[in-house]
């Protein structure tokens, strides 16, 4: 009796923490030429704390139809009702309302989707972030395309991933992969801030149009431990150069500027200084650590930023522009 009673608690414990684990940035999207099928994603959960699941358990691909992302308040169930409706022939709006409409533990405020379907050669998309998904959360829709994500940094993360999707001019994996690269940036996933990173494992996979479900032709990911302080996106840009030659993938926003740019003092009482040796204009945004945009300017070459009306602690620094991209942190005493 003893024994049973240790397995309905283990049981019930790996169950509850299935429940309330969470999944951050991610898209879907489809190729109307090629009939590619493609999803790639990115959160700040350590796998190794979920034995049994692969690192891109969250998307499905259904080869020459379309492919769905399930995440927050991740439940297999809700996936596997996505995936009957999928199979069924519905499109991605009606899949979307089926699930709000029967969430299998009535609860779709706390999830979030994203799906895109082929649908006699036409791309569709359709995308759902509930009202109680940890914030900041929403999604981007594009007409073969949805990008979606909670716990983040800010819209930035997820406006980013659209940029660097759309600019690309490679094929489906290489857009995808350069999603992704626009979401590197520390605390994209607002968890992982602390960690140093976006996040703690990634993932890009896309299925040919005669590939078996469940067994796509290009499949990558990686994951990370927590309180490593590697950036998975990094590591899986590294795979993927080694089997995929794209444009723009891995230019620039890849590459360490950070020796062109000087922050001081950090850390500091209330003003830091800004410096390049880049002539071009740059856009400067400082977050707090949940994500909430506080400071935006353009400088060139210097400018100063005054922290004196917040409170003490971490803040993020991101710096841009069309080609370039750098994030730092500084801390106010």
């Amino acid at each position: 009796m003893y024994l049973r009673f240790l397995s309905f608690v283990a049981i019930f414990i790996f169950s509850f923490t299935n429940l309330f684990s969470q999944d951050t940035f991610s898209i879907v999207a489809v190729d109307s030429i090629t009939g590619e099928v493609g999803s790639a994603g990115a959160s700040c959960v350590d796998m190794n704390n979920f034995p049994g699941y692969d690192t891109d358990f969250l998307g499905e691909l259904f080869p020459g139809v379309g492919a769905i992302n399930t995440q927050a308040w991740y439940l297999p169930a809700n996936q596997e009702n996505a995936r009957d409706r999928m199979n069924a022939g519905d499109t991605p709006d009606q899949i979307i309302e089926w699930l709000e409409n029967n969430d299998a533990q009535n609860q779709p405020q706390k999830r979030q989707y994203g799906i895109v379907r082929l649908v006699d050669d036409t791309p569709l998309s359709a995308a759902f972030t509930g009202t109680q998904t940890d914030d900041y959360k929403n999604h981007v829709l594009g007409p073969n395309y949805s990008i979606q994500g909670n716990i983040l940094m800010g819209q930035v993360v997820l406006d980013s991933m659209e940029a660097r999707f759309l600019r690309e001019e490679g094929d489906l994996a290489c857009k995808l992969m350069a999603a992704l690269q626009g979401a590197k940036m520390v605390g994209a996933d607002s968890r992982c801030f602390s960690n140093g990173t976006s996040s703690l494992f990634s993932f890009v996979k896309v299925a040919q149009p005669d590939d078996v479900f469940g067994e796509p032709s290009f499949l990558l990911s990686v994951a990370t431990e927590n309180g490593a302080g590697i950036e998975p996106i990094d590591t899986l840009q590294v795979l993927f150069e080694e089997v995929k030659e794209c444009t723009t993938v891995g230019i620039n926003p890849s590459e360490d500027i950070s020796a062109e740019f000087t922050l001081y003092p950090n850390p500091i009482k209330n003003n830091f200084n800004i410096s390049t040796s880049y002539t071009e204009e740059f856009t400067l945004e400082v977050y707090n650590l949940n994500g909430k945009l506080l400071i935006s300017k353009n400088f060139k070459n210097n400018t100063v930023i005054n922290l004196e009306n917040y409170t003490s602690g971490f803040f993020l620094v991101r710096i841009f522009n069309q080609s370039k991209q750098l994030n730092t942190k500084v801390l106010k005493l």
